[in-house]
Formats: C-alpha cells, sequence, structure tokens
C-alpha cells in the first residue's frame, strides 16, 4: 500500500490556459480545423539575432553550469537596461535570472511568504499567482476589479483591503489577461498605502514592451519611497518571442534577491546558458526587431477591438498593452444547446471548442464568471476567422 501524496496537492489544479491549448493540439492533431485564440506568446520567431548569438553560444562550447543566479554578464546587461529605460541604479546584487519569470515569482514568494500570511490579487489576474502563493502556505485574498475601474484597483481598494496578515501584492502591468496598464500617478497612490503599510509588491512587468497608442509603461521601483518594498519580474518570453527560452529574472532589494538564490539553488541551480546568452543580446543588441512586431500587435489590437465589438451582446474593455481580449459573454449564460444548459463560462468554451471549433480560454480561472480571453498573438485572417465563427456559434443557443 502506497502512502498518501503531499496535502498541497489539494491547494492547486493544473493550468487552464494550458489545459485548453493541449486539447486545441489534440483537435487539431487528429485533423480537426481548429481556430485556437488561446495561447499566451508572440507568433513571430525569435529575431535572428538571437538566436545566432546562441549558435555561437554552442559553437563556443558554453554549455556547463553558470552562477546559480546566472551569469554576471546577462546580471550586468538587466543592470543597464534598468538604467537606460527607467533611470534607476541597482547592482548585479539586486538581480537574480531564473527559469523564466514564473520561477522568479515563485523565488519570491517562497522568499517573502510564511504559512497564514496573506497576499492581495487584484482580479482578474493571471491564473498561476493564487497557486504559487498557496504553495508557499499563503493564502490569497482577492480584491475584485471590473470594467467600472478599468480592471485596476485604487488605492483606496488596497487600502480597504489590507489586514494585519497582509504581506504581499501583486500587481501586473499591462495586465493578463485584461491588457489594462496603471499610469504613473495611478502607481504613485498605490504607493502611499505600500509606504503606510509596509507590505510587499510584486511588480509583474513582463509585458512592458508590448504597449499601445499614447500608453506608457512606468516601473513601480522607479517610486523611491517604496524602492525596498518592489520586487520587479520581467523576461525575454513576450517581448522577444522567446518564450521557450525560458529566462526570466527579477530585480529587488539585496535581501529577497539572497533569498531567492537559496531556493533557486538548491532546486533548478542556474538557468540554461546557451538561452542566458540568447538573452544577454535580446536585451543589450539591436531592438528594431521587438519594435516591428510591437507595431504589428498594435495594428491587430486595433482591428480584432473591432471585430470583438461585433459580437452581439458582448462587452470587450479595450487593452492598452499585452495581447488578450476580455470579453464579457454574461448575456449567454442560461441559455442552451441541443437541450444542455451553458451554465458557465467554462461550459461556453467548452461548446465553442466542441462544436465551433475554436479554443479560447474561459475567465474563471481569472477571476471573473462572466469572461472568456481571446488572444490576439495570431493572424488577423486566423482571428477573424475565430471570431466569424463564434458569431455563427451563439446563435445556435435558445
Amino acid at each position: 500500500m502506497l502512502k498518501k501524496l503531499a496535502k498541497r496537492n489539494r491547494v492547486i489544479t493544473r493550468s487552464k490556459t494550458l489545459a485548453v491549448a493541449a486539447k486545441a493540439a489534440k483537435l487539431k492533431k487528429q485533423g480537426e480545423d481548429i481556430v485556437t485564440l488561446t495561447v499566451g506568446e508572440p507568433d513571430f520567431p525569435t529575431p535572428r539575432n538571437i538566436k545566432e548569438t546562441a549558435f555561437q553560444a554552442i559553437k563556443d562550447n558554453f554549455t556547463r553550469y553558470t552562477g546559480a543566479g546566472g551569469t554576471d554578464e546577462l546580471k550586468q546587461a538587466i543592470v543597464n537596461k534598468y538604467k537606460k529605460d527607467f533611470d534607476v541604479d541597482i547592482t548585479l546584487a539586486n538581480v537574480i535570472v531564473s527559469n523564466g519569470a514564473k520561477h522568479s515569482i515563485v523565488n519570491v514568494v517562497l522568499s517573502i511568504c510564511d504559512p497564514g500570511d496573506e497576499v492581495l490579487i487584484p482580479t482578474p489576474s493571471w491564473v498561476s499567482y493564487p497557486h504559487i502563493v498557496r504553495l508557499a502556505g499563503a493564502r490569497p485574498r482577492y480584491i475584485y476589479s471590473d470594467e467600472t475601474t478599468n480592471f485596476k484597483i485604487t488605492a483606496k481598494m488596497l487600502r480597504e483591503n489590507i489586514t494585519p496578515q497582509t504581506k504581499l501584492l501583486i500587481l501586473c502591468s499591462p495586465s493578463n489577461p485584461s491588457g489594462s496598464v496603471y499610469t504613473k500617478q495611478e502607481l504613485v497612490w498605490l504607493a502611499k498605502v505600500i509606504e503606510e503599510t509596509g507590505i510587499f509588491v510584486i511588480f509583474d512587468e513582463i509585458y512592458e514592451k508590448l504597449i499601445y497608442r499614447e500608453w506608457e509603461h512606468y516601473s513601480m521601483i522607479k517610486i523611491d519611497k517604496i524602492r525596498e518594498n518592489v520586487i520587479c519580474i520581467n523576461g525575454v518570453s513576450k517581448s522577444y518571442a522567446m518564450t521557450g527560452w525560458r529566462i526570466g529574472y527579477a530585480v529587488a532589494n539585496k535581501k529577497i534577491i539572497n533569498a531567492a538564490h537559496k531556493f533557486q539553488s538548491h532546486t533548478t541551480s542556474n538557468p540554461n546558458s546557451i538561452a542566458q546568452m540568447a538573452a544577454l543580446e535580446a536585451i543589450s543588441g539591436d531592438q528594431s526587431e521587438i519594435e516591428k512586431m510591437r507595431k504589428v500587435f498594435e495594428d491587430r489590437c486595433s482591428k480584432g477591438y473591432k471585430l470583438i465589438n461585433s459580437i452581439p451582446h458582448t462587452k470587450c474593455f479595450e487593452p492598452k498593452g499585452a495581447f488578450y481580449f476580455f470579453v464579457d459573454f454574461s448575456y449567454y449564460l442560461g441559455k442552451s444547446f441541443n437541450g444542455e444548459v451553458i451554465e458557465t463560462v467554462s461550459d461556453l468554451c467548452d461548446f465553442f471548442i466542441d462544436e465551433i471549433k475554436v479554443a479560447v480560454v474561459t475567465g474563471e480561472p481569472f477571476g471573473s464568471d462572466k469572461h472568456v480571453r481571446f488572444s490576439f498573438a495570431c493572424s488577423d485572417k486566423e482571428f477573424k476567422r475565430g471570431v466569424d465563427r463564434i458569431k455563427k456559434g451563439l446563435k445556435l443557443l435558445k
């Protein structure tokens, strides 16, 4: 007889976004014509200069262990980036490079949170935040936002949700899944509450370069009075079309980075050596291809927003960054197809993939029981094909 598995298995589930993507891939392999609007990754190839740097690293036999927290050269490039982009002075001791931004967040949450601590998560939010918090033994506490607040929280909302157990706040700007972006003034207002209470804040800025029209990215680390409280999370996955390379990083005060080093040294050790060289080129090399990709996403956002708004009885916030639409489908809940009632947005997403062959992601794991997430990290033609199918499919609901 086997012993029972660890109790921590009960507090997490598999990622819904990855599960839907896997189902879509399986159906495609079986010959189904599936339109996939789920992916959280650019559909562009990694820029050539980055790939060539990786090839050269292999030729140069740069294939051995590096420092557990990344090479000094890559960390220096991150130091230089924060000076150039945000006019913030940091040192190598303020940086750790990890196996993707998700890994960076895990390291930081484990470094900060004890069992019983509370972590504030404004929703809708990325699906992995609460699961990472639970793995640390802490409790996620949600602050609900919607279209009325542009999917952002105010200083008043933050203050009202802080308790004696609150240790950490997690913010993401630009946001997955809503595409909302915090302005400088909004972050300054939040910073006053953070300064008063002493809580930490993870500022996830992984989509910082994917921002559109007149909007600008403002990093919370620029606010001097709370700099010691801020942990910036970033990486090369989204901005540089490098999701599979798995390089992310955290920038924070030395105590947090030192603690993160301890965890990483005993779990994964160093990030992939070749990927680190590629990331070094991504961050410090030619940025022209990155701006070209951004402009394509900006154009897709404008065109896609018009298409989304053509879906009857739905409501959609216009994204300011990232590459997602978060669409309110609550009108269709309670309707039925072939006698089966669509009770939840998860049911609706199952209907979309099973009956009309369009894969999208239910809003429930993001914290909404009425929204569906669409990714526009695909061609205009493919996105239109998906929206057209959904419009036809919705007419089948009674």
